[in-house]
């Protein structure tokens, strides 16, 4: 898979789509939606939320991009980073969540990623965001 490295709004769409595309396959090979997570002794459940919040960050960034094709890894061994944080205030996305939990996941290549897991009023726990840190 080829994936642009500019900067331009073409590479940003055709990044986006790459991100889809992740998603989809990774959605086809589980259909349930989640995968246990070891740090966080829990599933961690993919929603639409989870797909277009990443596409729009991830997208940003080439290596943030290349990280998505490793997902079900970042999903699996990232672990927690700190202690969970409120929600932002004013994030429409985010008043869904009583906590956001931030993960670390080192993935060789691509250098330290960053998941961001929503936990609800029910304890589920919702992938929000992925995106590379430092590479």
């Amino acid at each position: 898979m080829n994936i642009p490295q500019g900067n331009s709004k073409e590479d940003f769409k055709q990044r986006e789509e790459i991100i889809s595309l992740v998603y989809r396959q990774w959605i086809d090979a589980n259909p349930d939606k989640r995968v246990y997570n070891r740090s966080l002794k829990d599933y961690i459940n993919i929603r639409y939320l989870s797909i277009t919040e990443t596409m729009h960050h991830a997208a940003k960034n080439y290596n943030s991009t290349l990280a998505l094709l490793q997902l079900d890894t970042i999903l699996r061994y990232s672990v927690k980073y700190g202690k969970p944080k409120t929600p932002k205030k004013g994030s429409k996305n985010q008043k869904i969540f009583m906590k956001i939990q931030e993960m670390h996941c080192d993935l060789v290549g691509i250098g330290t990623v960053k998941m961001t897991v929503g936990v609800k009023r029910t304890g589920e726990k919702i992938q929000y965001c992925i995106t590379a840190i430092r590479a």
